[in-house]
């Protein structure tokens, strides 16, 4: 068998449209969309940390949206108050300055935002937003209008908040992100209170921040509803509460993402008006752009 020669070709980086490139000897080389070999000057460690060892946890937003301006033909989202009280506490408890909005207006929300992206961030470990709301199309809800997602997250990144590059920008979404339910492998007999009946949040599709240090945590899958119950709210903050409530310092967050999603998942209807929804089931999501684990370790003072 004839031997085979070894070349010593560098790496480099091609264009998507050059999907090959031809050798002085006639051969053809493979690409990838960056066929390059970069040999840096440090190792990239695994369990590199975030440093959440600043003064201040951060500044935690949560805009409560139950009810909605009459010509947007939304249905009140009953149980969202315990919601709005059961995420106040549990990211007080993480040290966050937390700021509630009951039911503002489009204008009103993206001026309390955009104000927030424009504050001095150096003495915080991250940011975090939460909107309690029904969603549709990338959108989500104020009460007399809809917000894309998109124009909120694109405020803090690293050219419009230079004080948060590098930081953890957590974004979580209670809203329904399609009209379909999840159907159960395995039927559950579970049943709600009579009085605790479980409804869906109308109609926010899948989007992305482009920049890295971003989370975004949605309540379900894209195309799905998302389950609310009219007095203990949302499965999703339900669980997420729950679990941030045993495990919030001690496990990292996609971890702990994870769990609430498995949690959330060995739900199912019970007590419904709409039969069809009996069994049904959930899954949340979530789409991490963070390069560093992140945990919400207890502060001991020596910030940095």
């Amino acid at each position: 068998m004839a031997s085979q020669r070894k070349e010593d070709v560098s790496g480099y980086v091609e264009k998507d449209s050059d999907l090959s490139r031809h050798t002085t000897s006639g051969q053809t080389q493979n690409l990838t969309e960056t066929d390059a070999v970069f040999r840096s000057a440090f190792s990239l460690s695994p369990a590199e940390e975030y440093n959440m060892n600043h003064k201040n946890r951060g500044l935690a937003l949560i805009f409560n949206q139950e009810r909605f301006y009459w010509q947007l033909m939304l249905n009140s989202r009953s149980g969202s108050t315990a919601d709005k009280e059961n995420l106040k506490k549990r990211f007080i408890g993480l040290g966050f300055d937390v700021k509630v909005y009951d039911d503002y207006n489009k204008d009103e929300i993206l001026k309390i935002i955009t104000e927030a992206a424009g504050r001095n961030h150096m003495d915080a470990d991250c940011f975090v937003c939460i909107f309690l709301s029904h969603g549709e199309n990338g959108h989500v809800y104020a009460y007399d209008a809809k917000i894309d997602i998109q124009d909120i997250t694109a405020l803090f990144r690293g050219d419009k908040c230079p004080s948060l590059v590098g930081k953890p920008k957590i974004f979580i979404l209670q809203a329904c992100r399609g009209d379909k339910h999840d159907d159960p492998v395995t039927p559950m007999d579970v049943v709600d209170s009579e009085i605790n009946e479980v409804v869906v949040d109308a109609g926010v599709v899948y989007t992305l921040p482009a920049g890295a240090d971003f989370i975004m945590c949605y309540s379900v899958a894209e195309g799905f509803y998302s389950h609310r119950e009219t007095v203990n709210g949302s499965w999703y903050i339900q669980d997420l509460c729950e679990i941030l409530h045993q495990y919030g310092s001690a496990l990292e967050f996609t971890e702990l993402l994870t769990l609430v999603n498995r949690k959330v998942s060995q739900r199912s209807v019970g007590n419904c008006t709409d039969r069809s929804a009996i069994g049904k089931k959930q899954v949340p999501c979530f789409a991490s752009m963070l390069t560093k684990k992140l945990y919400f370790r207890p502060k001991k003072g020596n910030y940095v």
